[in-house]
C-alpha cells in the first residue's frame, strides 16, 4: 500500500496548488489530509463521504500523519483525496458550482 500512496503523494505534490483550499498553504500543510483521505477511502471502501465525514472529523486528532493541522484546515484535502480514490467526481463538480465551499 505504501507504493500506491507514493503515487498519490506525487500526484498531490504536483497538483495541490490548483485547489481552492490550498491558497496560502504549502504541500506539507496539506499532505496529512491527502494521506488521510487516501487511507480513509480504502478503509471505508463502498461507503459514501456523507456517511463517514463525521467519523473522519472525530478521528482526525488521532491520525498518525496529521502533523499540526486541524480538521478544518485539511478537510478539503481529505475530501479531494477521497474523491480521487473513489471516483466521486460528480459530488465535487456539483459542490464546486455551489455556494457551499466548506469541503474546499
Amino acid at each position: 500500500m505504501a507504493d500506491l500512496w507514493d503515487d498519490h503523494d506525487s500526484y498531490w505534490r504536483n497538483n495541490y496548488s490548483t485547489r481552492p483550499y490550498a491558497t496560502g498553504r504549502t504541500y506539507d500543510d496539506l499532505r496529512g489530509g491527502y494521506r488521510y483521505g487516501y487511507d480513509s477511502a480504502n478503509r471505508y471502501r463502498g461507503r459514501a463521504w456523507e456517511d463517514v465525514e463525521s467519523d473522519l472529523s472525530r478521528e482526525w486528532d488521532t491520525y498518525q500523519y496529521r502533523g499540526e493541522s486541524t480538521w478544518e484546515h485539511v478537510k478539503g484535502a481529505v475530501r479531494d483525496a477521497w474523491n480521487r480514490l473513489t471516483g466521486d467526481t460528480e459530488a465535487a463538480t456539483v459542490r464546486s458550482g455551489s455556494s457551499d465551499r466548506s469541503a474546499y
